[in-house]
């Protein structure tokens, strides 16, 4: 792997992957919310997992890719990276939001009647009731992450949102770290800080109702970028990077902790390292895992990536009103199996629409808007 190079190589799985876990969140919260259970589907959050890290690997890459035109001893790259993130995820979430504030009542109705009928505790009013200046800003800002109050309040998943945005916000003083101290022992000492940060804000009787500040996923967002960082390693050192990746999966931090869902998460490294890495596992099952790696890059996969942000945006907008109206309309005459498929059926293809159209509309044209402001600011004269 001594002869990777990132500008020749595209990796077919990152599209497959992201349309995969976006579909998985989707269909977790469909059976959760229609009373049907299956394994391993059943954990929307293990999806939420596998997004954080294809994040931590994709950000990785791209530093690699571009290291040699923006080099990250530069503030100026600093400001063109924080740049391309913001304009890749405000526009669109900024629409979702206001449409979720819109429709907080009603989401909140469709919402009392699942859970009702599903013997489960009510959902906080907060969550879908507070259109209030405070949470709007809060949330407009992104700084609702950094908040146990604010966390957790809108009819939106957007709590691993605001994630996303600190992991962005400290990610160029993550990787001068991991630079100056060696890409495992930095990761070490990055995860070992993250660590201390929640124990402290345990002690403090600081608790957040979802992993929605980065301390608690840290560790999950440091399995891709030791990945990524592998990619340029020989044999041994890749297996050390995936390895250590795989024992921060362990870190018990950032969510349900049972032996199961550990289990699940290192799993979830392992195979995503085993797509990676193909190359280096033995000769049938590498053969088997290039196909399937390759698979993943397909037109079909390619824009079920493309439209993951969207769909994880969009489907609980769709889903929790689409299964309260079939629970209402036909209650207990429909098995739970039933309900979960006839819910789906109609809910998968709204919201893929849905997120085609928002694609076009408002995600595109940030993309467009992000590359024309770095391009006016590599223009501008020094001292300018």
């Amino acid at each position: 792997m001594a002869d990777y190079d990132p500008r020749k190589i595209r990796i077919d799985c990152l599209d497959g992957l992201r349309g995969l876990a976006s579909l998985w969140v989707m269909i977790g919260h469909a059976l959760l919310l229609t009373g049907w259970r299956l394994p391993v589907l059943s954990e929307p959050d293990l999806g939420v997992d596998l997004f954080i890290m294809l994040s931590g690997f994709l950000m990785v890459f791209h530093y690699q890719l571009r290291a040699a035109k923006e080099p990250w001893d530069l503030t100026s790259t600093w400001g063109r990276f924080w740049i391309r993130r913001f304009l890749r995820i405000a526009p669109l979430y900024y629409v979702l939001l206001a449409v979720a504030f819109a429709l907080g009542a009603w989401l909140f109705d469709s919402r009392m009647v699942i859970d009702q009928f599903l013997g489960r505790a009510p959902q906080s009013p907060q969550r879908y009731l507070d259109n209030g200046l405070t949470n709007g800003l809060m949330h407009a800002s992104f700084l609702f992450g950094l908040s146990p109050d604010y966390a957790y309040r809108t009819p939106l998943p957007d709590w691993s949102i605001g994630l996303e945005m600190q992991f962005y916000a400290a990610f160029p003083f993550i990787m001068l770290l991991l630079k100056k101290g060696g890409w495992l022992k930095g990761a070490l000492f990055t995860a070992i800080i993250a660590l201390a940060i929640v124990s402290i804000s345990s002690l403090l009787g600081v608790h957040f109702p979802m992993p929605a500040f980065l301390p608690l996923k840290m560790h999950i967002f440091l399995c891709g970028m030791l990945l990524a960082l592998g990619l340029h390693a020989d044999r041994s050192k890749a297996f050390l990077h995936g390895g250590a990746a795989m024992a921060l999966a362990l870190l018990p931090i950032g969510g349900d902790m049972t032996i199961t869902k550990m289990v699940m998460r290192v799993t979830l490294v392992a195979v995503f390292f085993a797509l990676l890495y193909h190359r280096l596992i033995g000769s049938t099952v590498g053969v088997r895992l290039r196909a399937f790696s390759s698979s993943l890059g397909n037109r079909f996969f390619h824009w079920l990536g493309e439209l993951s942000f969207g769909a994880y945006l969009w489907h609980l907008i769709f889903l929790q009103p689409i299964a309260a109206y079939f629970i209402t309309a036909f209650g207990d005459t429909l098995t739970p199996a039933a309900r979960f498929a006839v819910v789906t059926a109609i809910l998968v293809p709204l919201v893929y629409a849905a997120a085609c159209m928002t694609f076009f509309a408002v995600e595109k044209p940030g993309q467009r808007l992000a590359k024309r402001f770095i391009n006016r600011r590599k223009l501008q004269p020094a001292g300018a």
